[in-house]
């Protein structure tokens, strides 16, 4: 039997080893266009004094003698520079030069500084940079950006026309509003952006932006409604006043022509029914960006908007992300056949049978627990300095706001569920036979120390296998929002700062799920297993849900929920229903409930920390 286990799970270690690296090389495969164009990794202190760090895209297409487009490219708040490969993958392989950047604050870029228009939050020295490569065509350099990626374009913007050489020509705002009114001439409409070609992608269903608001800031029209408010019909009139160009309404997704300065300008707004995080992995969003530039500015290697690949290294990477799970629990598998941790292996204490009062506390619990994890998380919300730390709107010691305060949630769902189970032990537990010993709950601090080390060691060699295939690839393993990337090593002192609040929850999740609902439903453990899943990603569900409800419905938010707090449950929902299936299957091996929550624990932190702003 022990023979036919180690098979197994040698099987599983394989596979996962084989998933991430073939899932690395088809990535690669996709964003360098088989070959035909090169990747990359920049650093460079920038001339605004400030660590930059991006991803270059260069067709063997562009050369000295064939001057190719250059665009570059950003993300949003709280992201990094992959969170753009679906437009740098279709850019490049239409022959743009394309770089993507972690703006300052960002991935490998310094912290943010309290100045925010310093470098165009580091896109306009990217536009400086770039200008001066030999094989970029210097009249043909655009910029577009994702929400806050598309204020750094008009932060840019700014900086460009106070310069005494204009380098931008072409501009892209993806979920993110235009300058429309000059706020030194008593908000006027105007026009900014001068002869350059601009776009806007102005998602129905944005949480942020496309609103218009009366003069006392009363929401008047919700971003469905946009194309036909003032602020639009400005932008696509070149700044004019809506007041004087009412006859005249132009319709979304139009190119709009007109001479400005003696040049020809184009002005577009693209309206998809989409909401603000989605314009990242849109097909449609996507080709409003292949189309705007093929407009603007040609495209060396001309391709129809809708002919895209970046889902296919999407797909890449999601099993690159699944096998990166899979290592982790058959890499730990493993090392508990060593003689370093073998003294870790012990089954797992017996699956409890399902009397009507055991149901009961677990039901009970599982509802309670739910209940307690939405309703803190809205309470939070609506915190005043839990929100200034969140939006590092004040100095504290912790540099990324928005890490706090996750982790702030998720440490204080782990003292009601530590609460909820030391009731349900003094109470039911301890007089129907729930020994803390047996079950683990109590393994003694040799184990748990030794456990500690075996998490350490798994944790370590997953990211190991991450630097050594972004190294050779330059791709990392993601889906949509949940990514696990390569980092800097100021992300370890970062992360160690962070860990405490992460390890209090997932060790008590783990202690919870494994030692005190660990039922036989049905005869079955695996739907215990998948119900203790659903439940503890539950109240994040409910809550995205009742928000985008609401939102299509009525246009509109739902009051005391903003929407950043609703997006920042896209990754925590899957994170702990996955998660929950981990520390399962690690605590039948060992009987030993922290060894998940560590390397949960850690892994989280590390993706969290990661993939954020940094605050200086």
């Amino acid at each position: 039997m022990k023979t036919s286990l180690v098979k197994r799970n040698s099987f599983w270690l394989v596979l996962s080893l084989v998933m991430m690296l073939v899932t690395s090389i088809g990535a690669s495969i996709v964003q360098t266009g088989a070959g035909s164009i090169s990747v990359k990794d920049m650093r460079w202190e920038t001339s605004s004094g400030q660590m930059m760090s991006a991803l270059l895209f260069k067709p063997d297409t562009a050369t000295v003698d064939n001057k190719a487009p250059a665009i570059v490219v950003s993300h949003g708040w709280w992201n990094n520079r992959e969170m753009q490969d679906a437009n740098y993958v279709e850019l490049a392989r239409r022959g743009y030069v394309v770089v993507s950047i972690d703006m300052y604050g960002h991935g490998n870029s310094s912290p943010l500084t309290t100045d925010l228009t310093l470098g165009g939050t580091g896109m306009y020295d990217t536009v400086k940079l770039v200008a001066d490569f030999p094989y970029v065509d210097t009249d043909k350099i655009g910029v577009s950006g994702h929400s806050n990626g598309a204020r750094a374009a008009n932060f840019s913007t700014v900086i460009d026309n106070a310069a005494d050489e204009q380098l931008i020509s072409a501009i892209l705002l993806v979920d993110n509003d235009a300058v429309y009114t000059d706020a030194e001439a008593e908000n006027a409409y105007f026009n900014l952006y001068g002869a350059r070609d601009v776009g806007i992608v102005a998602d129905q269903y944005d949480e942020f932006f496309f609103r218009s608001y009366s003069p006392e800031g009363e929401v008047l029209t919700p971003p469905r409604e946009y194309i036909g408010t003032p602020n639009a019909q400005s932008f696509l009139h070149f700044g004019a006043n809506p007041e004087e160009v009412s006859s005249d309404v132009r319709e979304a997704s139009e190119f709009y022509t007109d001479s400005v300065e003696g040049e020809d300008a184009l002005r577009i707004v693209y309206t998809p029914a989409e909401n603000h995080p989605w314009g990242t992995i849109s097909k449609t969003t996507v080709g409003s960006q292949i189309e705007f530039f093929q407009e603007a500015f040609g495209a060396p290697n001309e391709i129809a908007a809708g002919s895209q690949v970046w889902q296919v290294k999407e797909t890449f990477t999601l099993f690159g992300l699944i096998g990166f799970g899979i290592f982790l629990l058959a890499f730990t598998r493993a090392l508990l056949s060593t003689r370093a941790f073998t003294g870790l292996r012990a089954p797992a204490a017996a699956v409890v049978p399902a009397t009507r009062k055991g149901l009961a506390w677990f039901w009970g619990g599982l509802v309670v627990s739910a209940i307690i994890s939405g309703w803190s998380w809205l309470i939070l919300a609506n915190t005043p300095w839990v929100g200034a730390i969140a939006f590092n709107a004040v100095q504290f010691f912790m540099p990324q706001g928005a890490v706090f305060f996750v982790a702030f949630w998720a440490a204080v769902n782990a003292i009601a569920a530590i609460i909820i189970m030391v009731i349900s032990y003094l109470v039911f537990g301890r007089k129907n036979g729930l020994d803390l010993r047996a079950s683990g709950v109590l393994p003694g601090w040799k184990k748990f120390f030794h456990g500690l080390g075996l998490s350490f060691v798994v944790v370590v060699s997953a990211y190991a296998i991450v630097f050594v295939l972004d190294y050779f690839f330059k791709t990392d393993f993601r889906w949509w929002v949940v990514a696990v990337k390569a980092f800097t090593p100021d992300k370890v002192g970062i992360a160690l700062m962070y860990l405490p609040l992460f390890a209090i929850y997932f060790v008590a999740n783990s202690v919870a799920v494994n030692a005190f609902n660990r039922f036989s439903i049905r005869g079955k453990e695996w739907i215990n297993t998948a119900l203790l899943a659903f439940f503890n990603a539950l109240a994040p569900i409910v809550l995205v849900v009742a928000q985008y409800t609401n939102f299509f419905t009525t246009g509109y938010t739902i009051d005391g929920f903003g929407g950043i707090f609703s997006i920042w449950l896209y990754p925590v929902i899957l994170i702990l229903a996955v998660t929950a299936v981990i520390s399962r299957k690690i605590y039948r091996e060992t009987n030993n409930p922290y060894i998940a929550g560590f390397i949960n624990a850690a892994i989280v932190t590390l993706i969290s920390v990661t993939n954020t702003l940094t605050a200086a």
